[in-house]
């Protein structure tokens, strides 16, 4: 039984600043030790049920967060930036289930710790036919292209919510509850990875009951910029449009999930540039 991990950091119990999960801040490496303590506790909960291989897919920041040699369960790293398929690289058919570890929330809807859609600098709201949606939501894309479900989520209890319309019945690990965008209230580490291995092991336990993402095809993504001149880059991209009565705003629809995530990460590889 194999299971695909995309590990993110914002979502870790405790992590509420951008120094603690940026390289080069002060309490970088500590909080590290902290996310990478979640993402065994993921893999040993699923190993519990009976999982036997794992993929994790590093998916923060420059993609080099974790120690591999300290993986649990053996488990295979990817890691390293420019991925073709950003969070989602490595993911393919032969999975029998993805989790989700560390994730966060979008700007939409009530407060998540360290908010954000991709890049908080060029991305304001992205919406899925027409349903707000952070990264998980756009990341669960890729899993429906492979017929994959998406089984956990691990962060705080916004981001659990908003996956939900796109992943009915999907298990969430709720380890802190945010107050604000730079705070929040943070099980014990050890109650968190505790949390984790439970929801981990009766997600792997619910494999057999699990369906892919719930997606209507064609399916529409709808991006609003922070300024016009990253929407207009963003048209540069053969398929995105511009929305007529909003000069923030561009969209681009699709009947193959795979290609509309590759199109998007474009849009957000591109735009990242001039935003930055």
């Amino acid at each position: 039984m194999k299971i695909f991990l995309s590990s993110d950091m914002e979502g870790t119990a405790g992590v509420v600043d951008w120094d603690q999960c940026r390289q080069g801040g002060p309490r970088y490496e500590y909080f590290c030790g902290l996310l990478q303590e979640e993402v065994n506790a993921a893999i040993e909960g699923a190993a519990a049920a009976g999982a036997t291989e794992f993929l994790v897919n590093d998916s923060h920041g420059a993609m080099a967060n974790l120690r591999p040699d300290a993986l649990a369960g053996r488990a295979r790293y990817l890691s390293g930036r420019h991925k073709p398929l950003y969070m989602m690289q490595g993911l393919d058919a032969s999975y029998d289930g993805v989790f989700f570890v560390s994730y966060h929330g979008s700007m939409a809807g009530s407060p998540s710790t360290l908010s954000h859609t991709y890049n908080p600098r060029a991305v304001a709201e992205v919406r899925l036919n027409g349903t707000p949606v952070g990264e998980s939501g756009i990341n669960a894309l890729v899993a429906f292209g492979h017929g994959v479900p998406v089984v956990l989520i691990t962060g705080d209890r916004t981001t659990a919510e908003e996956i939900g319309p796109f992943c009915p019945g999907i298990r969430a690990a709720v380890v802190k509850t945010s107050v604000s965008r730079f705070a929040a209230d943070s099980l014990h580490p050890e109650d968190a990875r505790e949390v984790i291995r439970e929801e981990a092991r009766e997600a792997v336990r619910g494999l057999r009951d699990a369906a892919p993402p719930r997606i209507a095809v064609p399916a529409t993504l709808t991006l609003r910029f922070r300024n016009t001149d990253l929407a207009e880059m963003a048209t540069w991209i053969n398929g995105v449009v511009r929305d007529n009565d909003d000069d923030l705003t561009v969209h681009v629809t699709d009947d193959d999930p795979l290609r509309l995530y590759r199109t998007f990460v474009t849009v957000v590889f591109l735009t990242r540039g001039i935003a930055e």
